[in-house]
């Protein structure tokens, strides 16, 4: 198949629309219908689309902060689908979801090192100084 980190296939999410006076279940919202997905080790993927295609949902399907309703999701080989609580927020570590919030995620206050440097800093990784150095020599080409 190659050499792919991330690996999706057909996933969905459907949530439940309750109505009536006991607030019964009564049709479902598709949010996310039958998305594929590879990502190769090394690559960035971005995901584009209207305002409510289900962009965020498909991103917190994969990174596990909703249960998708279906589909299969690989991470490094490794099925994401029954992996327990906390190894899975262990493996949030090495992922990452970039929003485009033009008025939050590239703030004119801020330099570009700090709004990278953000993220990690919460992390509390310690690649931080070694991250920085590469930026700085990155951003001086």
């Amino acid at each position: 198949m190659g050499d792919y980190l991330l690996q999706v296939h057909n996933l969905k999410m459907h949530f439940p629309v309750h109505g009536g006076i006991f607030r019964r279940p009564v049709g479902k919202v598709h949010a996310v219908d039958g998305i594929n997905l590879n990502v190769q080790s090394g690559k960035t993927v971005g995901l584009v689309g209207e305002s409510g295609c289900g962009k965020t949902t498909a991103g917190r399907c994969i990174i596990r902060l909703y249960k998708p309703t279906e589909g299969k999701i690989l991470f490094n080989n490794n099925d994401l689908s029954h992996i327990h609580k906390k190894l899975m927020r262990e493996l949030r570590k090495d992922m990452q979801m970039i929003f485009q919030d033009p008025f939050e995620s590239l703030n004119s206050r801020h330099t570009i090192g700090h709004i990278l440097e953000e993220p990690l800093l919460f992390m509390g990784l310690e690649l931080l100084k070694n991250v920085k150095k590469k930026l700085k020599d990155f951003l001086q080409r």
